[in-house]
C-alpha cells in the first residue's frame, strides 16, 4: 500500500547512532526475491553472513574451499554500500569434521590445529580483506558459569586458541574490525567473564574492537537491569553490538 512507502527507514530513524544490520542468506545475496532485496536495502545499513562463511561450509575438505556463496554475500553488501560483517571464524559449532582429527580419526595435536586454524584464517579473512569491515572473531568460548567451553579447540591448544585466533585475524587483514561474540552475556558469571577475557586479550595487544551480545530475549529474559548493566561494562571494552537479535513471546517448552 503507498501506506507502507512512507515510512522511515530504521536506518534512517537511528542514523547517526547505531548501524542496522540484518543477517543475509545466500538466496537474499541472489536478490532472487525482490520484496526481500527491498526490505534489506530500504531498513538496513550492515549485514552479516548467515551461514555462508561458518567453517563447515567455507572449508568442507582440507583445503577445499567454497567460496562463492561468500563471494555472493559480499557482492551484495558491496551493491548496496553496506557495512559487511563476516561470521564466524573460530566456533565448536558447525566445524568440518575433519577440522580436529586426522586420517585415523584420532585428535590432531597442538602444532596442526593451530596451523588449520591459521590456515583458515589467512585464507578467509585475506580473501576479503578491505572488503569485510568486522568479523565475528571466536564465537561462544564461555560457558554459562563463566568457565571456558570445553571444546575440541580448548581441549587440544588449550586458552591460548583465542589469543591465536585474534592474532592471526589481525594479521590477515589489519585494518578489519574484530569481535567476540556470545549468548546469555546478560547473566552476571558469563558477562564477568567475558569482559576478563576481552580484557586480557586487549592487554596482550590484540586487536578487539567489541563485543557481540546475541539478542535471543523472552518476554521475562534478560530484565532491562541486567541488559543495561552488560551494556554497560562491555562499553569500557570497546564498541557494544546486539546481535542475531531475536525475541520470543512463548515460554521455553521445557517450562
Amino acid at each position: 500500500s503507498s501506506g507502507a512507502k512512507e515510512e522511515p527507514a530504521l536506518k534512517n530513524a537511528l542514523n547517526g547512532k547505531f548501524l542496522i544490520g540484518v543477517a543475509v542468506n545466500e538466496q537474499q545475496a541472489l536478490e532472487t526475491d525482490s520484496s526481500d532485496t527491498e526490505i534489506i536495502v530500504k531498513h538496513f545499513n550492515s549485514i552479516v553472513a548467515e551461514n555462508c562463511m561458518k567453517s563447515e561450509r567455507i572449508q568442507p575438505q582440507k583445503g577445499v574451499f567454497a567460496f562463492d556463496a561468500a563471494d555472493r554475500f559480499v557482492a551484495f553488501g558491496e551493491k548496496h554500500n553496506m557495512f559487511i560483517i563476516g561470521h564466524t571464524l573460530v566456533w565448536h559449532s558447525q566445524a568440518p569434521r575433519w577440522f580436529f582429527t586426522d586420517d585415523e580419526g584420532n585428535d590432531v595435536s597442538r602444532e596442526v590445529l593451530i596451523d588449520r586454524i591459521r590456515e583458515h584464517i589467512y585464507t578467509l579473512v585475506g580473501r576479503y580483506k578491505g572488503r569485510v569491515h568486522g568479523w565475528d572473531v571466536v564465537n561462544e568460548a564461555i560457558e554459562e558459569d563463566g568457565s571456558l567451553r570445553n571444546s575440541k579447540f580448548l581441549q587440544i591448544i588449550g586458552e591460548e586458541y583465542i589469543s591465536l585466533a585474534f592474532q592471526f585475524a589481525h594479521e590477515a587483514d589489519p585494518d578489519a574490525e574484530l569481535y567476540y561474540n556470545d549468548f546469555n552475556t546478560m547473566k552476571p558469571a558469563k558477562r564477568d567473564a567475558i569482559c576478563q577475557l576481552v580484557k586480557k586479550l586487549q592487554e596482550q595487544g590484540l586487536r578487539v574492537d567489541g563485543i557481540g551480545m546475541q539478542g535471543h530475549m523472552t518476554m521475562t529474559f534478560p530484565t532491562a537491569e541486567l541488559t543495561e548493566q552488560a551494556i554497560e561494562k562491555f562499553a569500557e571494552l570497546g564498541q557494544v553490538m546486539i546481535t542475531e537479535m531475536d525475541m520470543t513471546v512463548l515460554p521455553w517448552p521445557e517450562d
